[in-house]
């Protein structure tokens, strides 16, 4: 072992003890990665950013524009909006409608769209029809990961694997090449889902009232301001309420009349009545201090934080949104959307008090006073996804069948093999553009840049591995533990071990880290690598048993208000049956 492979497994132990932690972001983490193997030497400044120019990085770029695309036109809301008359005839027929559109839509464009749009028709569906929405999110969530084994360009991961298959002289990955076994996982899991998977998620969130909900109701109360009380003649963000006591002002009523959502430069005038959210130690608070007159207490609803300015809704911190790791004191959450956050649920926990203080995390479910006026600005905000059917953004409706036709181009051409799946991608950009399906910068904000960071840094830990041995040198201690059990026993260890590594960090980072073993274990025995490379494809994309291990359960953990355990109870059943057939079909579409 030298010095160089000590180096590199250094590395790969932090990185994945980083990403695991989650202290990091895995874009940051991916960047360090690559920033100390540039200073030990190991790989070369042209190697350290050749995964910038991977084709992989550049059509998962690509394919985050035409997604963004489809979603701005309204195509995919008017999909999903088809799946609400079918639950209306029947639960049964609705939830499967309901996965494969989902799941259909999944294998041609990012699922994170494509859930964020289903995401409250969904609850709303599921309001009108007396079921808990927890029954319905998950098997959502799920089925977008069924269609996305699908086809090559239905996860980053299947590009960045047929890239990685390329550099090593193997065939690029064809468009319906995962089809044969994508499918097969498509219909039995949405099988499982049906007959077991469902009957196994807790009714959660059955109760309506968003205040109820977030627990508002002992968190709530009104004040009135005396003349002589120290607030009079200060403004909202100075008032000694806030920054004294500490409770957030979330209304001011004045002469009657309820305003807007207050500014934090309002000035607050004797006898205004103050609608504010404190613990009860805080409220207690209140009634000490001189001039300040609580009123009787009432238990809040709703319709009492709203009117016809104003509406409350529940929205979701996207992931990799750029309010992650962000307090809502540092992003100037209020004056930046114009919003009021009431509280905050994450996992199992509500939080009400200091909120100006928690850091963001993807997932986090947060109670917003939006004003009516400001609801379709928020409604195209990339920052999170509303679970709240507060309104629509402005669809280019008129753009429908040129975005699809164009969407339609490209997958084609790429099937065919008339072009390069990177080639056809750039080019169907271009004609969104062009054809004014989306503007130039909507674009530029469509792409994930922390996904392609991530890609990027990864990739260069890829390139360590191989260059140094390091791949060879774990590859032949995997061989000498299983070779006597055949090339099977390899697929169906490499599976789980995929498998579990999704569970707990990006699948992107597990693919890279993998790929090159699973290539040096395959030169060692004298097989393709495409079985063993598409067996680490398929793992990395079906994450079922964590809310973390995929995005779209991130999504959906907050606004189902799911525990951990939930994901565990439905999703290892179905992890278990997936490496199953893996491995015994694996073998059998991509022989050895």
């Amino acid at each position: 072992m030298t010095v160089e492979i000590i180096i590199v497994f250094a590395v790969i132990v932090t990185a994945v003890a980083l990403f695991m932690s989650e202290k990091l972001p895995v874009d940051l983490v991916a960047l360090m990665v690559m920033a100390i193997l540039l200073l030990s030497g190991i790989i070369t400044p042209e190697e350290g950013i050749s995964g910038f120019s991977n084709t992989a990085t550049i059509t998962v770029g690509a394919m985050f524009i035409l997604s963004s695309a489809l979603f701005k036109t309204g195509a995919v809301n008017k999909i999903g909006k088809w799946t609400i008359r079918a639950f209306r005839y029947n639960f049964w027929l609705g939830i499967l409608i309901m996965m494969v559109l989902a799941g259909t839509l999944s294998a041609f464009i990012n699922n994170t769209p494509v859930v964020a749009i289903f995401i409250p028709i969904i609850i709303g569906v599921a309001r009108e029809i007396k079921r808990s929405p927890s029954q319905l999110l998950m098997p959502l969530s799920f089925a977008s990961m069924f269609g996305g084994v699908c086809t090559l360009i239905g996860t980053s991961t299947n590009i960045l694997l047929s890239s990685i298959a390329v550099r090593h002289g193997q065939r690029e990955f064809g468009m319906f090449e995962f089809s044969s076994l994508g499918l097969i996982f498509f219909a039995v899991g949405t099988l499982y889902m049906l007959l077991i998977g469902i009957r196994l998620i807790p009714k959660r969130r059955t109760d309506d009232q968003l205040t109820q909900r977030f627990g508002m109701g002992q968190y709530l109360t009104e004040i009135i301001v005396l003349p002589e009380a120290a607030t009079v003649g200060k403004s909202v963000a100075k008032s000694p309420l806030t920054k004294e006591v500490g409770v957030e002002i979330v209304e001011v009523i004045r002469d009657g009349k309820r305003l807007s959502i207050p500014d934090s430069r309002l000035i607050i005038n004797e006898n205004d009545v103050l609608r504010v959210a404190g613990d009860v130690e805080k409220l207690k608070k209140l009634q000490e201090r001189e001039g300040i007159k609580l009123k009787a207490s009432h238990e809040f609803k709703d319709n009492d934080l709203q009117s016809e300015d104003t509406t409350l809704a529940e929205a979701i911190i996207a992931p990799n949104s750029y309010l992650e790791g962000k307090s809502l004191k540092q992003t100037r959450f209020r004056d930046t959307f114009d919003v009021t956050a009431l509280a905050i649920r994450r996992r199992d926990n509500i939080l009400h008090t200091n909120l100006n203080g928690v850091k963001l995390r993807a997932g986090d479910a947060l109670l917003l006073e939006v004003s009516n006026e400001n609801i379709e600005n928020l409604s195209e905000q990339d920052a999170f996804v509303f679970v709240s059917e507060v309104g629509l953004p402005n669809y280019r409706k008129r753009k429908i069948f040129t975005a699809v036709l164009i969407a339609a181009g490209v997958i084609g051409t790429a099937a065919m093999g008339l072009l390069p799946i990177v080639i056809s991608a750039i080019c169907g950009c271009v004609l969104m553009v062009i054809t004014k399906c989306i503007t130039l910068d909507e674009a530029y904000k469509a792409i994930d840049w922390k996904v392609i960071f991530l890609l990027a840094g990864a990739l260069t830990l890829g390139v360590a591995l191989e260059k140094t041995g390091a791949a060879l040198l774990i590859s032949n201690i995997i061989i000498n533990l299983l070779g006597a059990f055949g090339p099977i026993a390899v697929v169906a260890v490499l599976y789980l071990l995929t498998s579990i590594l999704t569970e707990t960090m990006s699948n992107n980072a597990t693919a890279v880290l993998l790929a090159p073993i699973a290539i040096a274990a395959a030169e060692s025995l004298h097989i393709d690598p495409r079985p063993l490379l598409m067996t680490i494809t398929f793992a990395a994309s079906a994450s079922f048993m964590t809310p973390v291990g995929y995005q779209t359960n991130t999504m959906i953990y907050g606004a189902g208000q799911y525990r951990f355990t939930d994901f565990i109870k439905v999703g290892t059943p179905l992890n278990i049956i997936f490496w199953i057939i893996a491995t015994v079909f694996i073998p059998y579409f991509w022989p050895f």
